[in-house]
């Protein structure tokens, strides 16, 4: 419970789901239910378990009280529950390269698990997304590390500086089209965050004069620590899990970019007749206050504040009336995504609405 004195008087507030957010660790978990022969356990997970728990549990659109957000977000105790992401990421990581090396699975078990490992992978991206953006060296630096599975170093950098520019406009890569597909979006979102992640380092370390091809170079270093840990693996594993490894690096950077596709699709912000694009506002991301796809996302579906206070965390962010808002969670709405048919005609008519509206 948080209290506080305001105008004279004590007020207190509690966060009721303030126990809910440790279960964002059960995804690091996935693995390990190999043993039991669930080798479909991540996409099984993310496209039926939480669609039905959203649509079960269903929506929270309180926010917490302006008085009470800067004792909650001094809090440790949600600082901890991204934390232990890693070492249990890792965890599962070290078991199913064991697993791969020591049962003899069928091929379509090896893809299934493959992608239960991917999908703690993508989950991953999502976590040092929320660390990457705070001010601490140390939350930065495990950002570096739970990108690494994935080898998508280069997103903090392009997420950033980039993508929190460019939100909502031609010139951003991570921003989907009105019309586009996701399968059309995939391609120019990898390559063109990649590129743009590259640029925006070397622009930075040139501007300080430093050389690009360096320790100082935060994407460099960031990459350097996929083939590192897949070369460890394989030295400690054998060949056999470096197949692996790269299909569930795939997935779990793919997995990231279907939650970038829907986030901001069909949306644009307005130029002046300078050519200078407005403010980005709550009406340019799609938003969703379902339970629990947002415990399971530390909260990455009120997306509209995450662009109005990038360093907020998780706990804080709020809810605005004003946001669109997905017809489901992110769970039930990725699978819509990689089916083009299906996504358009559920989202073109809702973005068409919400451009008329802005």
């Amino acid at each position: 419970m948080i209290t506080s004195v305001v105008d004279g008087q004590q007020v207190s507030w509690t966060d009721r789901k303030r126990y809910l957010w440790p279960l964002g660790l059960v995804v690091p978990l996935l693995p390990l239910a190999a043993r039991d022969g669930l080798w479909w356990a991540g996409p099984v997970w993310v496209l039926v378990i939480i669609p039905l728990l959203d649509a079960a549990i269903g929506q929270d659109r309180s926010n917490p009280p302006e008085w009470a957000v800067d004792q909650l977000q001094d809090d440790r105790y949600y600082r901890w529950c991204t934390y232990l992401f890693l070492p249990l990421q890792y965890l599962g990581l070290f078991y199913a390269c064991h697993v791969i090396t020591t049962r003899h699975l069928s091929t379509v078990a090896e893809l299934g698990y493959a992608l239960t490992v991917g999908t703690v992978a993508g989950v991953a991206i999502n976590t040092a997304h929320e660390l990457g953006h705070k001010s601490p060296k140390v939350e930065r630096r495990l950002a570096k590390l739970a990108l690494a599975q994935s080898g998508y170093g280069h997103f903090s950098v392009e997420h950033n500086r980039g993508h929190h520019n460019r939100v909502a406009t031609p010139e951003d890569p991570a921003s989907s089209r009105l019309g586009e597909s996701f399968w059309t979006f995939l391609p120019r979102t990898v390559f063109g965050s990649a590129r743009s992640g590259w640029r925006l380092e070397a622009t930075r370390l040139r501007a300080q004069g430093k050389p690009v091809w360096s320790r100082h170079n935060d994407v460099l270093t960031a990459w350097a620590l996929t083939p590192a840990l897949f070369a460890g693996l394989t030295v400690a594993f054998g060949w056999k899990v470096l197949p692996f490894l790269v299909v569930q690096a795939v997935f779990g950077f793919s997995l990231l970019e279907v939650v970038n596709y829907l986030e901001h699709y069909g949306l644009l912000r307005q130029q002046d007749a300078s050519g200078r694009y407005e403010r980005c506002q709550p009406s340019h991301s799609w938003n969703s206050n379902h339970v629990a796809s947002n415990v399971l996302l530390y909260q990455l579906e009120r997306h509209s504040d995450h662009h109005a206070h990038p360093t907020r965390r998780y706990q804080a962010l709020r809810h605005f009336d004003e946001s669109p808002q997905l017809p489901s969670g992110y769970g039930l709405m990725l699978g819509l995504a990689c089916i083009p048919p299906l996504w358009r005609k559920v989202m073109d008519p809702e973005s068409e609405r919400t451009t008329t509206a802005i």
